[in-house]
């Protein structure tokens, strides 16, 4: 099956990099991202014992996710609209991609209404890039402040996206400067999160390197999306 010997293939390179790394195996979480992918694929996935799920866009997962049977865990990996908050609230068991106060408050607010406690991540911009969402590195500590008021979100840690270049040297900067983000954040508000959601199938190796403890794939998993 190519979904699996795919996946065991990468679960193998971060073994071995956490053991270069001294660092447990078990502690990378390994996100299929099925973004694209038929309903009958990502069941196929599901089948052969993959259930960590990403997806990126609500709309896109109302309609394929009710069709998939078996035990799966689903993460909201892309660009989360405000206006998008009930719905992701009702699919996702965690969301990545907390970059705003607004977003924050109505995911907090339709959370209360479901009487969940919504798992997040904060998603920071370490690229640079224009183009990339994210909050800025120097907002980072304000949207925690705020986020830890409201009583039905529960911060994991962060998330980040590196910049889309071949330079590994920018990549890595973008992945360590979000790590140094985490501990600021520990450190200054007396907390523990353990969560780095950084790396995708180009870069992965060098997440892990940093940091990385969720690790979103797509391509090395599924091979490329027509």
């Amino acid at each position: 099956m190519g979904i699996l010997n795919n996946f065991n293939r990468i679960r193998t390179r971060v073994a071995e990099i956490t053991s270069i790394k001294g660092r447990d195996p078990e502690s990378v979480k390994i996100i299929a991202v099925t973004k694209t992918l038929p309903a009958s694929t990502v069941q196929e996935a599901v089948d052969s014992g993959i259930s960590l799920l990403g997806e990126s866009r609500i709309q896109e997962a109302r309609s394929k996710f009710v069709e998939i049977k078996g035990g799966y865990t689903l993460h909201m990996v892309g660009h989360l609209q405000s206006n998008k908050s009930r719905d992701a609230v009702r699919l996702f068991d965690l969301i990545h991609s907390i970059d705003r106060d607004t977003t924050a408050e109505a995911v907090n607010a339709e959370a209360e209404k479901a009487g969940k406690k919504q798992k997040i991540l904060l998603q920071v911009k370490t690229s640079g890039e224009e183009t990339r969402s994210g909050i800025e590195p120097g907002g980072l500590e304000g949207l925690v402040e705020r986020v830890l008021g409201m009583k039905n979100l529960e911060l994991l840690g962060l998330m980040t996206i590196a910049p889309f270049t071949e330079d590994g040297d920018l990549v890595r900067k973008s992945f360590r400067d979000a790590g140094e983000l985490l501990c600021r954040i520990n450190s200054g508000f007396g907390l523990s999160l353990a969560e780095l959601s950084m790396g995708m199938s180009g870069d992965f190796e060098i997440a892990v390197e940093e940091g990385s403890t969720m690790l979103r794939i797509g391509t090395a998993i599924f091979g490329s999306r027509s």
